[in-house]
C-alpha cells in the first residue's frame, strides 16, 4: 500500500524532488494499491538533460550495436512477458490474455526495429554530374519524447521507443499515472539489454510534466496517443515550439454489416472489438452500421450474447471483460448510457446495474447495446471509451458509407460481406486511416504503420514501420566533388548538373 511508483532518469529510480502523488488503484476491487510520484518541470528537466547527455554517443553508435540491443530487449522481454502482463491487469483492469496480447503486439514493434541496419540505408546516385556524386541518408533527431495512455500500458510506449531507440535517439517516456508501473520494468529490461544509462528514461506525472516535455528547448519531437482534445493541444503546443509532433486522437470506429454477410461471424467480431478490453481501445468498434435488413439479424443475434457477456476481474481465467479503469471513467460511462436513453436510442442491453459479489466496490459495468440510434445523437457523435456498442440502420451501401465518411474522426473501420466488389469499393472510398475487409480491428502489423485520418490524427506521420523510422529520423542529402586540378573559376548562376 506504501509503495511509490517512481521516476527513471539516468538509468536508475529515482523519487524526483516533487511531493506531489497520485494514487493507483486495483480496478477490480476499488481499493488503492499504490502511489505513483507526480514530476514536473525539475524531473522533466533532469530526464531531458540525460537523455541530451547520452544521445551524441549513441547516435555515434552504429545501427547494428543499436539493433543488438534491441534483439537483447526481446529476449528479455519475452522472459518477463507474464510479469509485464500481470502488471497491466493489476493496474489497468484488463483480462490477463488481452494484456498477454498487448505485449505480443509491442514485441513485434521490437522486432520491426531489430532491422534497423537495412532501415536506414540512403539512396546513391553516381555522377549527377561530371565528377560529382550525391548520396542521401536518414540522421537521428535528439532528444524524442512519448506521451502515452492509459488504455495500453506497454503496447504504445513500444510502438514509439523500439524505433526511437534504434535510429540513434534518446527517449523520456511519460506514461499514463494510472497504470504506471509497465514503464519500469520495461525501463529496467533496456537497461539489462545494454542501453547505455540515460539514453531511455521515464518521468511520471500528468499535465505537469507533459506542459514541461512540450516546452523543454532540448526535445526534438513529440509523439502522443490519446483524445482528440488533448491531441490537438500537444501537436498546436509542441510544434508551435518548432518540434517536430505526431499525435493521435480519439475513434468513433464503425463497422458496416452487409446484409450479405455471415452474421455469426459479424457477431462474433463485434463481441470482441466492441466490448473486448471493456472498450477502453482506441481501435474498438463502438458503431454497427447495417443495411437493409442486416439490422434486425444482428441485434438479434447480438442481444443475447451481450447479456451472458462473462465480466469479472481480469485474473479471472474465465471473465471475458473486466473493469473500467477508474471510478471516474466508470461514471463517464454511465453517464453516457443515461444520455443515450434520455436522446431516444433504444436500450437493448442495459449493464449498468452489474453488481459482483466480492467487488461490490470495482469499477463495473456490463456490456451495453443501442439500436436506434441517430446521427445527431452524441452517443453517436462522441467517444465513449467504454463496453457500448451503437446500431446505425442505413438504406443502402451507400448512406453508409456516408455516415462514416461524415463523421469527424477516421481512425479505423470495418466492412462485412460476401461481396468483393463491396468490398473494394469500400476500401478504395472509405475516409479512413485502417480498413478491415471482414477483420474488426485492423491494427496493422509493426512492419505497416498505424494511424488515421481526419481528426484522429495531427501531424503528417503514423506510427512505428516505415512511417516510424522517417518521424524519428531527418533526411541529408550530399553532393560532393573532389578536385581533379581543373578550375573553371567563379559562377554566378543557379548551379545545374553538366
Amino acid at each position: 500500500m506504501n509503495e511509490t511508483v517512481t521516476h527513471w532518469i539516468g538509468g536508475r529510480r529515482e523519487a524526483g524532488q516533487s511531493k506531489r502523488r497520485g494514487d493507483v488503484f486495483n480496478p477490480a476491487t476499488g481499493e488503492r494499491a499504490r502511489t505513483v510520484a507526480l514530476g514536473g518541470a525539475a524531473e522533466v528537466d533532469a530526464a531531458v538533460r540525460a537523455a541530451a547527455a547520452a544521445f551524441p554517443e549513441w547516435a555515434a553508435t552504429s545501427p547494428l550495436l543499436r539493433a543488438r540491443v534491441m534483439f537483447k530487449f526481446r529476449e528479455l522481454l519475452e522472459r518477463e512477458a507474464e510479469n509485464l502482463a500481470r502488471l497491466i491487469t493489476a493496474e489497468h483492469g484488463k483480462v490477463l490474455s488481452d494484456a498477454r496480447g498487448e505485449v505480443t503486439r509491442g514485441a513485434e514493434v521490437v522486432e520491426f526495429a531489430c532491422g534497423i541496419p537495412h532501415l536506414l540505408k540512403g539512396e546513391f546516385s553516381e555522377s549527377v554530374g561530371r565528377g560529382i556524386d550525391s548520396w542521401s541518408s536518414r540522421q537521428p533527431l535528439g532528444v524524442c519524447a512519448g506521451i502515452t495512455p492509459f488504455n495500453f500500458p506497454a503496447m504504445v510506449p513500444m510502438w514509439m521507443f523500439p524505433v526511437a531507440l534504434a535510429c540513434g535517439n534518446s527517449f523520456v517516456l511519460k506514461p499514463s499515472e494510472r497504470d504506471p508501473s509497465a514503464s519500469l520494468l520495461l525501463a529496467e529490461l533496456l537497461k539489462e539489454a545494454g542501453l547505455p544509462d540515460g539514453v531511455f528514461n521515464v518521468v511520471q506525472g500528468d499535465k505537469e510534466a507533459v506542459d514541461a516535455l512540450l516546452e523543454h528547448p532540448l526535445v526534438a519531437a513529440v509523439s502522443f496517443v490519446g483524445s482528440t482534445p488533448i491531441a490537438e493541444y500537444i501537436y498546436r503546443t509542441a510544434a508551435a515550439q518548432g518540434k517536430r509532433v505526431q499525435a493521435l486522437g480519439g475513434a468513433k470506429n464503425h463497422m458496416l454489416v452487409m446484409p450479405d454477410a455471415d452474421m455469426d461471424q459479424a457477431t462474433d467480431a463485434l463481441m470482441g472489438a466492441a466490448y473486448g478490453s471493456a472498450g477502453e481501445r482506441c481501435m474498438a468498434v463502438s458503431v454497427a452500421v447495417t443495411v437493409g435488413s442486416a439490422g434486425d439479424r444482428l441485434v438479434e443475434k447480438l442481444a443475447p450474447r451481450v447479456r451472458a457477456l462473462k465480466v469479472g476481474p481480469g485474473t479471472d481465467p474465465e471473465a471475458e471483460m473486466g473493469p473500467l479503469v477508474t471510478r471516474q471513467h466508470l461514471e463517464r460511462v454511465r453517464s453516457y448510457v443515461d444520455l443515450g436513453v434520455g436522446e431516444g436510442a433504444r436500450l437493448v442491453v442495459d449493464g449498468r446495474g452489474l453488481k459482483l459479489q466480492g467487488y461490490e466496490n470495482g469499477f463495473f459495468i456490463g456490456g451495453c447495446l443501442f439500436d436506434d440510434v441517430r446521427p445527431e445523437m452524441r452517443i453517436y457523435k462522441e467517444e465513449i471509451f467504454g463496453p457500448v456498442l451503437s446500431v446505425v440502420r442505413a438504406r443502402d451501401f451507400a448512406e453508409a458509407v456516408r455516415l462514416i465518411d461524415t463523421h469527424e474522426f477516421g481512425n479505423g473501420t470495418a466492412i462485412f460481406t460476401r461481396d468483393g466488389d463491396a468490398a473494394r469499393e469500400f476500401a478504395s472510398r472509405v475516409q479512413a486511416g485502417m480498413v478491415g475487409v471482414n477483420v474488426p480491428i485492423p491494427v496493422p502489423m509493426a512492419f505497416h504503420s498505424f494511424g488515421g485520418w481526419k481528426r484522429s490524427l495531427f501531424g503528417d506521420m503514423a506510427v512505428h514501420g516505415p512511417e516510424g523510422v522517417r518521424f524519428y529520423t531527418r533526411l541529408k542529402t550530399v553532393t560532393a566533388r573532389w578536385p581533379a586540378g581543373i578550375r573553371s573559376g567563379a559562377e554566378y548562376v543557379m548551379p545545374t548538373m553538366k
